[in-house]
């Protein structure tokens, strides 16, 4: 809502009126909802995604009714074909070209009327005077006109040229030189000087400050950009620089050679020439990474002058650096590579706060704790794992209740760890019960090292009592001792048929569910995720949920339900239960010397190999439920032997039911056990 004062007619009786809000987004709104994005991006990862792919679509996409990257990159794109076809680059020809006819034309008419041989001899002279603009506009420069008219055009075409050029590299140049004023060219080529001065000092370290605030009070009304300092100022001089370099590698050899001429001759003032040399010489050095051989496609449009030119370069060298900004494409890329500035100034207001929500929400996500950076890029924290497994849980419940199979949510945590009588200090991440006593005295020792006395009260509160501060570091928590009541061994099939068939993302997200549950309501289970394809690895969540697939043939049950077996040793006393979910008969296993074969079909060693590691579980008491997907005939007949020798069950559940059968039964095993 936009509020109305009384100077806009909106005074009531001393009140406001409120009129819908037109200027865009509601600057008012509620930021991104960072769960709600989480969520997003954790469905993606959980279909197989990275996780910084997953996080990059969402910035693409945008969210909340705000633009993403890929709505702000099609402007830009859109922006920049315009700027290439916008004119002809090497119009300052044309138009040399036409100012030269002009005064030639003028010339001959003035000599036709001349009597006497030095009109003959000056007809002669312009008659063999080059073809070409630059080799015409030389051969020239020692000719004695006879028309005032002709010769003012002929100066005219030195004049535009050296504006054109000066101009080019300093945008606020042209207007000083359009006058034709000595003591302007005069102040100019003060300011090259000081400016090569100022470059170099920069160049060796040397520079202050001051010196760049000397340099703006005496020449800033040159300098259109205002620059806040010396890097500022380079990264403006040295970009046109690039866009006029660009400009000549987009002619022709012969419009380059001839227009090179040109500007050649308009510096014909030696201090001129050797200020504008040594800056370039000086730009580049500093400023060395800069594209300056890029051609341009040339536009048919009209012709422009060399200064305008030069900017259309320039505006285009600016329009596809946003275009690669907000593509992210390259390596490293973030969103704080993106200019904003230029953006606003290129795409409006609008697309800065855009851009600057996308930017907060990514920020968000780190300050959080749902991502965190390293040197290969954001991964997923254990915050945001359990966060999906939540997620994944409430989806499964809601499954299992709607099938009229009462009420799981419930959030009791089960029986307590043991306290062990042991604290330590908290560090992030960390569910234990927080240690009061050990926190409050931490704090009080703090206070009394750091000269506060013995009492660290902080003032008087809201009850009249004082208050003991507490800093993050005081915290401590009470460590506890796991009591495992059941030792679970969920196996899952990570082989690539089970992204090829679409079960990569259910299966991913069936283990976050089930260690959800474990970790929030049974926390004296012991629970181990093993993913299996070629071989077998114990998984922790945030590296299941983080795990990308991977084109590998084999289905190792065999060294799956090995690791299994050493899972449920490691907890003797308790209850020992192993899930599998696959999608394939097994088909590798491990030789004897520790390396996995495969072979496909399956041998009879892989199965006698994979048969061993069943009779060993069968032993050790532990019960074998096998949730088979697909319509694999191997695979049945396998699972079907299986369960019959180990006493287990098998489930042939819809993909979209995985989830609800593998929890469902974690429940049923729990409850028989009670």
């Amino acid at each position: 809502m936009t509020p109305r004062g009384p100077g806009d007619g909106g005074d009531v009786h001393g009140r406001f009126r409120y009129s819908p809000w037109h200027g865009g987004p509601d600057p008012l709104a509620p930021p991104f909802d960072v769960r709600s994005a989480l969520d997003e991006v954790g469905q993606d990862v959980l279909a197989g995604g990275s996780l910084r792919e997953s996080l990059r679509e969402l910035l693409r996409r945008g969210m909340d009714g705000r633009r993403g990257l890929d709505d702000l990159a099609e402007r830009v794109r859109r922006l920049r074909e315009a700027a290439r076809r916008r004119g002809d680059l090497g119009g300052t020809l044309d138009q040399v070209r036409a100012m030269l006819d002009q005064a030639l034309a003028e010339e001959r008419d003035t000599l036709s009327g001349e009597p006497g041989d030095d009109a003959r001899l000056a007809e002669m002279d312009l008659a063999t005077i080059p073809d070409d603009v630059a080799g015409a506009v030389r051969a020239l420069g020692d000719y004695e006109w006879h028309s005032p008219e002709a010769r003012q055009t002929y100066e005219q075409i030195q004049q535009m040229l050296q504006r054109e050029v000066v101009g080019a590299q300093f945008e606020g140049l042209k207007q000083a030189l359009s006058g034709n004023d000595p003591q302007a060219m005069q102040a100019v080529k003060d300011m090259l000087a000081d400016l090569n001065q100022l470059l170099a000092a920069h160049a060796r370290g040397e520079d202050t400050e001051d010196q760049f605030r000397d340099f703006m009070d005496k020449h800033g009304d040159l300098f259109p950009e205002q620059p806040e300092n010396v890097d500022e100022l380079i990264d403006a001089l040295a970009r046109r620089q690039a866009a006029a370099d660009r400009l000549m590698a987009s002619l022709t050899p012969e419009q380059r050679e001839q227009l090179g001429q040109l500007m050649s001759d308009a510096l014909g003032d030696p201090d001129l020439a050797s200020q504008m040399a040594q800056l370039s010489d000086n730009l580049r050095a500093l400023r060395p990474g800069l594209d300056r051989r890029s051609p341009v496609q040339q536009g048919q449009g009209e012709p422009m002058g060399y200064g305008d030119a030069v900017d259309a370069v320039a505006e285009l060298a600016d329009l596809e650096q946003l275009g690669e900004q907000l593509g992210q494409s390259y390596f490293g890329a973030t969103l704080d590579d993106v200019d904003v500035e230029r953006l606003e100034q290129y795409l409006g207001a609008d697309a800065a706060r855009d851009m600057e929500a996308l930017r907060q929400l990514e920020r968000e996500l780190e300050r959080q704790g749902y991502v965190s950076r390293g040197d290969d890029g954001l991964r997923l924290t254990p915050r945001a794992v359990r966060r999906l497994g939540e997620s994944a849980l409430k989806r499964v419940f809601e499954r299992v209740e709607a099938a009229g199979r009462g009420d799981h949510d419930d959030r009791a945590a089960g029986q307590a760890d043991e306290l062990t009588g042991l604290s330590r200090q908290w560090e992030f991440g960390d569910e234990l019960p927080i240690d009061t006593v050990r926190t409050v005295s931490n704090a009080l020792q703090r206070n009394a090292r750091s000269g506060g006395g013995a009492s660290p009260v902080t003032g008087d509160t809201a009850h009249g009592r004082g208050g003991v501060e507490l800093l993050v570091e005081d915290f401590a928590v009470a460590e506890t001792e796991r009591r495992a009541v059941a030792a679970v061994a969920l196996c899952v099939d990570m082989s690539f048929s089970m992204m090829q068939e679409g079960r990569w993302g259910p299966m991913k997200q069936t283990a976050l569910a089930l260690s959800h549950l474990v970790q929030t309501r049974f926390r004296h289970d012991a629970l181990q995720i093993i993913g299996f394809n070629l071989a077998a690895r114990r998984l922790t969540p945030v590296e299941l949920a983080e795990a990308d697939p991977e084109w590998v043939q084999g289905t190792n049950l065999q060294h799956a339900l090995m690791l299994a077996g050493r899972h449920l040793r490691r907890h003797p006393d308790a209850e020992p239960v192993v899930l599998v979910v696959t999608d394939g008969e097994p088909t590798a296993h491990l030789e004897s010397d520790g390396r996995p074969t495969f072979h496909w079909p399956a041998t009879q060693q892989t199965v006698r190999a994979t048969v061993a590691e069943v009779d060993e579980l069968r032993r050790s008491g532990a019960q074998l439920n096998i949730f088979m997907l697909g319509e694999d005939p191997g695979l049945a007949r396998f699972v079907d032997a299986v369960a019959r020798r180990a006493g287990g069950r098998v489930f042939t559940p819809d993909i979209a039911r995985l989830g609800e059968y593998v929890v469902a039964d974690y429940l049923r095993t729990r409850r028989g056990r009670r």
